[in-house]
């Protein structure tokens, strides 16, 4: 269900978070056109976050830049500058996330843009905001959760701080611009205005956080805490945590100790009766539990924990996830055609419509492959020439 057909977004942006916000877009029918640098294209094409090359190009530019068109053109260039703006008369959203001013100067910021294209949802993501001495900062993932305190929920209490697996503040802050452009979107339907959306890579690392800083501003500016034991959250008492087992391991959410150490058969866990001890000595607690369960497979303690509704998983890997029928069911994989007949596979979209998941066969541009056709579909001419 393309519930965003007939919706042109210009997408200036590379790398992570402004690609992800214009996938959601396409992946909901709008038509993405990439603005790429001849030549070199987005960064994310060759600045490879792993060590598999698709088809020449990054496995990670793929998996972001499915669903969307490509046109190369050198901003600095008046001609290409030119054929830019004509595209820009017809979009309904633009999105960058160059650093504050870059834009401005290549003749592409809001002021100028809304001149001519006054209904425009212009979307900007930056790393800092654009005030305050950290504006010019590259607004790089690992730099963002190491400023906003996200380092220092994950891991152990003894390990220093532990960044997440994924470059997620990136993500975060591409969905938060998807929020905006989609509610102005709605507005502009309805009263035929445009607007201006910024979203920074910094406040999405806040808004992340939502629940710890809240924690933390109404505690007397108390820093978290985490357990030196099995940490899985650092506000959350035993047995909040992932524990191994024989074979494998185990998570264990929100429960009562001493029920726990019933159902398990861990004599030493009954003494835990308060509430508040499973907070209080949550170390002594996980230490106890972390030896126990070591005595059984997982899918023992599973066999005992699950009937009995507590709040237990697997750990798995991505191999034991997709052999799982409970992953087989979603149909979470499509594959995908690049113009070149090159295929992969690929996550789809999570959201579903009426029932309707969202796909698309399209896979990944080649640099500039729509340069003709789109100089030719919305008459791109400059001095004459095309």
């Amino acid at each position: 269900m393309s519930v965003l057909d007939d919706y042109l977004v210009i997408d200036f942006s590379q790398f992570l978070s402004g690609p992800s916000a214009s996938l959601k877009l396409a992946d909901m029918g709008a038509r993405v056109i990439k603005i790429e640098k001849p030549g070199t294209g987005d960064i994310c094409r060759t600045l490879y976050t792993s060590n598999l090359v698709m088809n020449g190009e990054s496995s990670v530019f793929h998996a972001i830049n499915r669903n969307k068109e490509s046109f190369a053109a050198d901003l600095k260039l008046e001609s290409d500058a030119e054929q830019v703006h004509q595209l820009l008369l017809k979009a309904d959203v633009l999105i960058h996330n160059f650093r504050p001013g870059v834009m401005e100067r290549l003749g592409f910021g809001y002021e100028a843009v809304k001149k001519y294209n006054p209904g425009i949802i212009y979307g900007e993501i930056s790393g800092y905001g654009a005030a305050g001495s950290w504006s010019g900062k590259p607004g790089q993932d690992l730099l963002l959760q190491s400023v906003t305190g996200l380092t220092t929920l994950s891991g152990n209490g003894d390990a220093g701080p532990v960044a997440m697996g994924l470059s997620i503040v990136d993500m975060l802050a591409g969905t938060h611009l998807a929020q905006g452009i989609l509610a102005c979107l709605y507005r502009k339907a309805i009263k035929g205005t445009g607007a201006f959306v910024q979203v920074s890579m910094l406040e999405s690392a806040h808004d992340f956080q939502f629940e710890t800083l809240t924690t933390f501003m109404n505690d007397g500016g108390e820093l978290p805490e985490r357990s030196l034991k099995n940490n899985a959250h650092a506000y959350l008492g035993a047995p909040y945590g992932i524990y191994k087992t024989e074979d494998g391991y185990l998570s264990l959410a929100m429960g009562s100790v001493p029920v726990l150490g019933s159902l398990l058969g861990c004599a030493a866990l009954l003494d835990f009766k308060d509430p508040a001890q499973a907070f209080d000595q949550r170390d002594e607690i996980k230490d106890i539990l972390a030896a126990h369960l070591l005595g059984g497979t997982t899918e023992k303690w599973l066999s005992i924990l699950e009937p009995a509704d507590i709040w237990c998983s697997a750990v798995l890997n991505w191999k034991e996830l997709m052999a799982h029928e409970g992953f087989k069911v979603l149909d979470m994989v499509q594959e995908v055609e690049m113009n070149d007949g090159y295929r992969y596979r690929t996550t789809r979209c999570p959201i579903r419509i009426n029932g309707e998941r969202l796909t698309s066969p399209v896979g990944s541009p080649k640099l500039g492959q729509d340069n003709a056709q789109l100089i030719q579909e919305f008459s791109l001419y400059t001095n004459g020439n095309t």
